[in-house]
């Protein structure tokens, strides 16, 4: 299977990403859904920060999957982790 680069835009920032083929809509709507989130948190409280959005978006994407999904033994999410230090990281250096 073939990689992709796509670009995605979340909480007003471009991020570039090689994706799988067959993944790109699955990336595409998962961008949609964090940036529907952060508008509705937006519209709905005082909060500015975009880094404080950001996690308020996660914490509840993250439940609202957890609900969803069959409970599992052990779900590794080191990787998602990973990238929301980075971006938690890129936030801070705008300040």
């Amino acid at each position: 299977m073939g990689k992709l680069s796509l670009k995605v835009m979340v909480a007003g920032r471009s991020y570039p990403l090689t994706v799988n083929e067959g993944e790109e809509a699955r990336v595409t709507k998962a961008a949609e859904d964090i940036n529907k989130s952060i508008k509705m948190l937006q519209d709905s409280y005082a909060v500015k920060d975009m880094q404080d959005l950001l996690a308020m978006t996660a914490l509840q994407l993250s439940t609202r999957s957890a609900a969803a999904a069959p409970t599992k033994a052990e779900t590794d999410f080191s990787a998602i982790e990973q990238q929301l230090g980075d971006l938690s990281k890129e936030l801070d250096s705008l300040k």
